[in-house]
């Protein structure tokens, strides 16, 4: 596409500035080009946040507890109740407050295979926008070109009605003198009217046509544009030789990449069949008011706690889940590679015919 837009845009050296600046303003308003740039968008935010996932998260947590017999407030040992068990806090409703920071530590590379994932839906996603800005380009460009080939045809079909006007006049002379028969005029006022009528299906192509650049571009109407000279030349290029240099279209780009992330998609549902370990740690206070049984009932009271551990878990059965996982991140490897398959056979196509119209012309 990039290719044919360049051989467009070279062999039409004197597009207007009307073209330049419905084009530059088709790259800032098209619908098209707005979603394209929303997806890059959403996929560069979904990269930030699997890249983030690596770096655990820090939570602030707080709870409540209403127990039927008193807890003490932390975790206490024989020596500690033994040197001084009055002091002891007892509470029947424990509040506790604090800070926790947990993080994975192996998971399988899941996170890894996830952002790399992530990474190609992004540069999917880039080139996508840049296909889409080529295309928009191109077809602003054909309706414009649209759009004077019919008014062109206006004019001339609007001439040839008003010969066809001036004949039949003359034909109408030529009958009240007796020198045509009726026959003749009936003729030339039917060649006169399906004329008139396709000069109006002609005016009603331009409307249509400017109302799909308006839509196209982004833009509520469409007014008059400027002629411009066009020059065709037919390029002197093997079909083997395009097909080559077809490999490094956006079109075959996004294919290829489509198969690396599927690829990486296999590669994610098989880390899940290895141990995940994870990290936790919390720093806080607990607090709560003596119970009646304590030596200093109704005492508000509160103890420091923190702890920090390491957690693991190997999941042994899951009863298919993990194989199902993995089937279907083969089926979508399956998928992607016919697709560059076919999209090279369409390229093929389209190169081919493309040729043979030239020959033809």
């Amino acid at each position: 596409m990039t290719r044919i837009l360049t051989i467009l845009l070279l062999t039409v050296p004197l597009f207007s500035s009307t073209l330049d600046g419905l084009i530059e303003y088709a790259m800032k308003h098209s619908t098209v080009v707005k979603q394209s740039q929303a997806q890059m968008e959403l996929a560069q935010a979904s990269r930030e946040e699997s890249t983030s996932a690596h770096y655990g998260s820090i939570d602030l947590v707080g709870s409540y507890t209403r127990f039927n017999l008193p807890r003490t407030l932390i975790p206490l040992t024989p020596a500690t109740i033994a040197l001084d068990a009055k002091s002891v806090a007892t509470t029947k409703n424990l509040w506790s407050t604090g800070v926790m920071y947990s993080i994975p530590l192996f998971t399988g590379f899941a996170q890894t295979r996830q952002v790399e994932m992530d990474s190609i839906a992004t540069r999917l996603s880039q080139i996508k926008l840049s296909l889409t800005k080529e295309q928009l380009a191109f077809n602003v460009a054909s309706l414009y070109l649209s759009i004077l080939a019919l008014q062109d045809m206006t004019n001339a079909q609007t001439k040839h009605v008003e010969a066809l006007k001036k004949l039949k006049n003359t034909i109408n002379n030529e009958v009240k003198f007796g020198k045509k028969a009726q026959i003749d005029l009936l003729k030339a006022e039917n060649d006169l009217y399906g004329n008139i009528s396709y000069l109006e299906v002609i005016k009603g192509n331009i409307a249509i046509t400017k109302a799909s650049l308006a839509s196209l571009v982004g833009m509520d109407h469409v007014g008059s544009i400027k002629p411009i000279k066009v020059s065709v030349k037919k390029p002197n290029y093997s079909i083997g030789k395009l097909l080559n240099k077809a490999l490094s279209l956006n079109k075959v780009a996004i294919a290829d990449l489509n198969i690396k992330k599927a690829d990486k998609g296999i590669e994610k549902s098989e880390s899940s069949k290895l141990p995940q370990v994870s990290l936790s740690s919390y720093y806080g206070y607990n607090y709560g008011e003596n119970d009646s049984s304590n030596f200093y009932s109704g005492k508000f009271e509160n103890e420091k706690n923190w702890q920090i551990g390491v957690n693991a878990k190997w999941t042994l059965y899951d009863f298919g889940k993990r194989d199902a996982a993995t089937q279907k991140a083969k089926i979508a490897h399956m998928t992607a590679a016919p697709d560059k398959q076919q999209t090279l056979l369409d390229i093929k196509k389209s190169l081919i015919e493309a040729s043979v119209k030239m020959k033809q012309e």
